[in-house]
């Protein structure tokens, strides 16, 4: 019980859950919101500033009313938090004509977005406090708290669909996650095989390309180019633990930089200003490419796509934009875009995808070069 007070009173809430449910409604849908929160802010200040007695808290009875509204897209927890104590305070400072209408038009919004979205410990906690808010800030108005639970209640009842959805998204994304990076580790061991390789063959050669070495230098190579041996079985063992059931051992080599205006469709832009990048730098290059251009193929067909691979300074850019197209033909997994954040995050570099202005879309990844 404590822990779910603390957790509804003070503890953290990253969530935009509000933002990703509206999605491109967020900002006509918040901006309805601050107006909302506006028009009531007008009408308690008016009402404090008829007091016998007002003063300058009008502006304090402003801002508690309007700053929880523009925080509710971030975070509607905070912005409930924030909503009890300073509907409280406007309590104690108007005590005028249409105080107790104001404290439940203005604090119960904020409770059923609550409602909405938490889970069941947090929307009780909610509730109790809410009431308490309103009866504690109007004494007479104890008919208009018990209306609180009914509506928590039905509006609990009515986002649990929602609910169970985004956590089933949410173990769609972990699984994709540990999907691609499953993946992503036998693309990795074809390109760390082939130097590991390298090494083996420059080991065992060393006696007959270098002259004079003796015979403790005969051993070391010997014995290095067998650690090296030993490390591409090892390797080869964990890629078989990787490999999913009844998937075929890939013999070709693993694509690069050299390899993506091969993606390219008839009609596209291509610009590639770099050629000397790491092996595994241009796979991730070429992997957010192909995924890129095969969405703008499935959700914005007819469209046009320019790719722009070059080097800025220490790092690798890759920028894929697509043009408005037709209407989306849908399928594929829905996963691209986990894949591309995984293939990027293991280089510590940063991926970018949004909407473009001409209403296209836009990739962008930056990738870290490291030494070569």
């Amino acid at each position: 019980m404590f822990r779910t007070l603390y957790r509804t009173v003070l503890g953290p809430d990253r969530t935009r859950v509000l933002a990703k449910v509206l999605g491109r409604l967020r900002i006509p849908v918040h901006a309805a919101l601050i107006i909302y929160a506006l028009v009531w802010a007008i009408v308690a200040s008016a009402g404090y500033v008829r007091q016998a007695d007002s003063d300058g808290w009008w502006v304090v009875i402003f801002l508690v009313t309007v700053v929880p509204y523009v925080l509710l897209i971030w975070s509607p927890l905070h912005a409930w938090r924030l909503a009890v104590p300073g509907f409280y305070l406007v309590s104690l400072l108007w005590d005028g004509e249409g105080a107790a209408a104001f404290q439940y038009w203005t604090a119960v919004p904020l409770f059923v977005v609550v409602a909405a979205f938490y889970s069941r410990g947090i929307v009780i906690a909610a509730t109790v406090i809410t009431m308490a808010l309103i009866i504690a800030s109007e004494p007479q108005a104890a008919d208009m708290a018990l209306f609180v639970p009914i509506v928590g209640t039905a509006v609990y009842l009515f986002g649990a669909r929602g609910r169970a959805e985004r956590e089933l998204e949410e173990e769609r994304d972990a699984k994709a996650a540990l999907e691609e990076r499953a993946r992503i580790a036998r693309e990795m061991h074809d390109v760390v095989a082939h130097h590991m390789s390298m090494v083996v063959v420059r080991c065992e050669t060393a006696p007959y390309r270098l002259k004079g070495l003796n015979e403790d230098a005969v051993k070391e190579f010997a014995e290095v180019g067998e650690a090296a041996r030993e490390a591409i079985v090892d390797m080869q063992r964990l890629l078989g633990v990787l490999r999913t059931n009844g998937q075929a051992l890939e013999r070709e080599p693993q694509p690069g930089i050299s390899r993506i205006p091969e993606l390219v469709r008839p009609g596209d832009e291509a610009e590639i200003d770099v050629d000397d990048v790491p092996e595994a730098v241009g796979l991730t290059a070429y992997r957010i490419v192909q995924e890129a251009l095969t969405n703008a193929t499935r959700h914005s067909p007819g469209s046009k796509a320019s790719v722009h691979v070059r080097r800025d300074g220490d790092r690798l850019d890759v920028l894929v934009r697509n043009t408005a197209g037709g209407p989306s033909r849908g399928g594929g997994s829905g996963q691209g875009l986990v894949g591309m954040r995984e293939r990027v995050a293991v280089h510590g570099g940063t991926l970018t995808v949004k909407s473009t202005e001409d209403g296209g879309f836009m990739v962008r990844a930056r990738i870290p070069l490291g030494d070569k």
